[in-house]
């Protein structure tokens, strides 16, 4: 038994509490691997009718729940049945709405917006329409007939009892500047703070502060797409972040010398976690300075997808 231990210990680079902990574990999964042989041989069911009667009752109800579960599953947009050309949004029907991907609901609050508010007076106006996506208003954007810009001389009367068209505004002053449309300018990703990325909706304190952690974590996001791994950012959110956010192509992510980083170093990363870390530096200690990145995969504990997400942080 010692001679198992002393193995382990060196073939895993375990502490002498890892090794107890991981032969108390084996144990408790050869007693839960043999538990269904022993029941099994100790129980012999009896199949008669009634359990013939329960088990036909339960396939229906199982079958009843399966053909239910696409019904919830399913998103509310559904594929366009017609292809998109140019429109004016103040003269399509909820049906059409629909017809272009809409759900019911969306539409119909389309058209209560109008019957409340009045007619849109210019193409931003649709994306301020509460649940549509900025995904779905960016593939309007192009086909939709109406002014890129708010006109300055007009203004829309916000009294839900009337329902009539723009009108001019009679306190317009022809000396006061138009208010100028605020335009969201993409900016880097590894340069943000949390004020510029609360600029996107979406994004508040909390969001904002956890993106600018895992970037500080990882030392910099060398691809947009490893946003995903940020916990708690919705698709819709990530969305506006692929849209609004870049990495330059000549930036390069902090890096972590390989033969002089220690494991205290290299689990603070979030790709490595710690016996992964004191693994990668054991082997270091015992084969001497790493000669080629990629002879870090000899590592018993770094895969190959390991490596590949890990490659843009290490130098040597």
């Amino acid at each position: 038994m010692k001679q198992i231990r002393h193995w382990i210990r060196r073939y895993f680079v375990f502490s002498q509490s890892e090794v107890n902990g991981f032969l108390l574990l084996f144990g408790i999964m050869v007693l839960l691997t043999a538990a269904p042989l022993l029941f099994h041989a100790l129980y012999t069911p009896t199949f008669n009718s009634r359990s013939a009667s329960d088990k036909q009752i339960l396939d229906s109800l199982v079958a009843q729940l399966e053909a239910r579960q696409p019904e919830r599953s399913s998103s509310p947009y559904r594929r366009p049945t017609v292809a998109l050309q140019p429109f004016n949004p103040n003269q399509l029907t909820a049906e059409e709405w629909q017809a272009y991907g809409l759900p019911k609901y969306l539409a119909q609050r389309i058209l209560n917006y109008r019957n409340k508010i009045g007619d849109f007076s210019y193409k931003a106006e649709l994306g301020e329409i509460y649940g549509l996506p900025d995904s779905v208003f960016q593939r309007f954007y192009p086909y939709i007939q109406l002014p890129e810009e708010k006109p300055a001389r007009y203004s829309r009367s916000k009294d839900v009892a009337r329902n009539e068209r723009p009108i001019p505004d009679p306190n317009w002053n022809n000396s006061r500047p138009p208010r100028e449309r605020f335009i969201l300018a993409p900016f880097n990703i590894n340069t943000a703070d949390t004020t510029q990325l609360k600029q996107i909706r979406g994004i508040g304190s909390k969001l904002s502060a956890r993106i600018v952690k895992y970037r500080e974590g990882l030392g910099g996001f060398y691809t947009i797409v490893q946003l995903k791994e940020v916990y708690g950012l919705q698709p819709e959110i990530i969305d506006s972040l692929q849209k609004y956010t870049f990495v330059p192509d000549t930036y390069a992510p902090q890096q972590l010398n390989l033969n002089t980083v220690t494991a205290d170093e290299l689990k603070m990363h979030p790709y490595v976690s710690s016996n992964a870390a004191r693994a990668i530096v054991a082997y270091r200690e015992q084969h001497g300075n790493y000669e080629r990145l990629e002879d870090v995969q000899k590592v018993r504990l770094v895969s190959s997808e390991m490596f590949e997400k890990l490659r843009p942080y290490l130098q040597l």
